[in-house]
C-alpha cells in the first residue's frame, strides 16, 4: 500500500463535509480536472454531477450514508456512497478517489468499507450499483472486485440536469452486484 493511503482514515460524512465532499466528487467525474484520473466521465457528460443540495439530502436520509476518506491533514481524499435499498439490499455509489490520487488503493479500500457497512451497519447480504455502460474500463475494475453484470440495464435520466449534461443519447446503465457474506 502506497505509504499515503496507510495515513488516510475513512469516517462517516457530517454536514460539515459537505464543501470538500462536492469539490471532491466534482473533480473525480467532470470536466478538465477529471481527465488527470482514469475513472472520469468528462467524455459522456458535461454539468455537475451532484450539487450541495444532493449531498445535504443524502446525509439527511435515514438509508442513504456517505463514507469520507480523510488525509491526516484532514482534506478529503475520497468518498463513497451506501444506501439500505430493501431488507438484505445495498447500493453503493459515487465512489470517488481525487485524480491524482487514483490507481493507489484508496478506491479498494473506500469498496471494502461500502460493503463492510452494508453487512455490518444495514444487515445486507447484497450490494449492487450501476455503471454507466459505455465506461467498460470501469465495468472492468468493478468486475476484479468481485462484482458481476447481472445483465440489467437502467435507463439514463435525460432531462435532469442533476445528473449532468450527456454529450450522447445512448447512455444507460449497468447493474453489477455481489453477494457480501
Amino acid at each position: 500500500m502506497n505509504p499515503e493511503q496507510a495515513e488516510i482514515a475513512i469516517r462517516a460524512a457530517q454536514t460539515d463535509d459537505i464543501p470538500a465532499l462536492h469539490a471532491l466528487i466534482e473533480s473525480a467525474y467532470r470536466g478538465d480536472a477529471a481527465r488527470a484520473g482514469w475513472t472520469h466521465e468528462a467524455d459522456l457528460l458535461g454539468g455537475q454531477r451532484i450539487d450541495l443540495e444532493g449531498l445535504a439530502d443524502i446525509l439527511a436520509d435515514p438509508d442513504q450514508y456517505l463514507l469520507i476518506a480523510t488525509r491526516a491533514d484532514g482534506t478529503a481524499a475520497g468518498c463513497v456512497e451506501v444506501t439500505d435499498k430493501t431488507p438484505g439490499l445495498a447500493y453503493l455509489g459515487m465512489l470517488s478517489v481525487t485524480p491524482h490520487g487514483q490507481a493507489q488503493g484508496l478506491g479498494k479500500r473506500l469498496i471494502s468499507a461500502a460493503e463492510q457497512f452494508a453487512r455490518d451497519q444495514l444487515g445486507a447480504a447484497r450490494m449492487e450499483m450501476t455503471v454507466i455502460r459505455q465506461r467498460s474500463e470501469l465495468i472492468s475494475y468493478y468486475v476484479r472486485r468481485g462484482y458481476q453484470l447481472t445483465g440489467e440495464e437502467r435507463p439514463f435520466p435525460y432531462g435532469d440536469a442533476r445528473f449532468g449534461a450527456p454529450r450522447t443519447d445512448d447512455l444507460a446503465f449497468v447493474v453489477l452486484a455481489r453477494a457480501l457474506t
